[in-house]
């Protein structure tokens, strides 16, 4: 007789770990998440009172082949994380502070220990990023995915006063650029890497390369609420360098008649993506278009503000550099 779990999917299992998960979540919850992970819906109130004119942001992303590396390496404990930062940077680049985030596990047979990995790396990245986890969905999919396999994305929720937010459009030419320092290679071009390096080597640097995107809320959003500081002004635009790197993601929040002018001896390059770059005779243009090269995000701000944002940068423990300047032009990146 053909039953549902004979076919692949294991209903009885998935409640288990369902059940199993619901106190590591709600250690990520905030006061205004209202029930419980596990219905059909998930239940978070906008505190109205502390907002005049609030505004809703959101993002969806995935981790993409760095799973590769997690499976090779037995270790899955981080991937997590990348989840979320993909999503709370990319929301953080409009000044939002991140509310809520779920998440999508999508396998074929995984064992429940590698389950119950991933979701603690996401519920520690809730957790850094001050959102909450309230939700999710865990799909078993046979015949879509191989056994072992498996497939992470995210959704978030942020919120921002509409006079707040950040979007480019006051760049100027003399605003400087300053790039935030990168924990890794995040969760972008692993496509490449993986064409790079081979198997055992993967294998011995899957450490390194299993570094999660590191997530820059705090450290920003203290930039932006700090008590009497005006530097929130001052920083006109936020870009997340993540897929297309330097030369797609810095020119998404230029204006029509603004570039960017990168010198990329402004900064020291870490040593792993010159591995790259050296054992896959990798064109630099090529490099700066694929890879974040040891620069996570970048902000412009105005000349006056620039050494007080790396100042305090410092502080929240981020190093940072000017790494380039606004100049006239035509919403390009040219980097030199």
């Amino acid at each position: 007789m053909i039953t549902y779990k004979k076919a692949g999917v294991d209903i009885k299992s998935a409640g288990v770990f369902k059940n199993k998960i619901k106190g590591l979540v709600r250690s990520s919850f905030t006061p205004d998440v209202l029930k419980d992970i596990g219905g059909f819906g998930s239940f978070f109130k906008l505190a109205k009172n502390k907002y005049k004119d609030p505004v809703l942001v959101s993002s969806t992303d995935g981790v993409g082949t760095k799973l590769r590396i997690a499976a090779m390496a037995n270790k899955h404990d981080t991937v997590g994380i990348d989840a979320v930062a993909m999503n709370v940077n990319d929301i953080l680049c409009t000044g939002a502070i991140p509310l809520f985030f779920l998440d999508y596990i999508a396998f074929s047979k995984v064992k429940e220990n590698v389950l119950i990995d991933i979701v603690k790396g996401i519920n520690k990245g809730c957790i850094e990023s001050g959102c909450a986890l309230v939700g999710g969905e865990t799909a078993q999919m046979p015949d879509i995915y191989q056994d072992g396999d498996y497939d992470i994305a995210g959704f978030c929720v942020g919120v921002i006063e509409r006079k707040n937010i950040i979007d480019g459009s006051k760049i100027r030419p003399g605003d400087m650029v300053i790039g935030l320092e990168s924990s890794g290679i995040h969760s972008n071009g692993y496509s490449l890497v993986r064409k790079v390096f081979s198997i055992k080597e993967l294998k011995q640097k899957a450490r390194e390369l299993l570094v999660p995107t590191r997530i820059y809320v705090k450290p920003i959003l203290s930039l932006l609420q700090a008590p009497g500081s005006r530097l929130q002004a001052q920083i006109k635009g936020i870009s997340h360098v993540t897929g297309g790197a330097f030369y797609d993601k810095i020119s998404r929040i230029l204006p029509y008649n603004i570039d960017v002018r990168i010198d990329k001896r402004s900064w020291r390059v870490p040593e792993l993506f010159r591995l790259i770059q050296k054992k896959g005779g990798i064109a630099d243009k090529e490099m700066y278009h694929t890879l974040n090269m040891g620069i996570g995000m970048v902000l412009i701000v105005s000349p006056k503000a620039a050494v007080s944002v790396i100042t305090q940068l410092k502080k929240s423990g981020i190093k940072s550099w000017v790494i380039g300047q606004a100049v006239k032009g035509k919403k390009k990146v040219e980097i030199i």
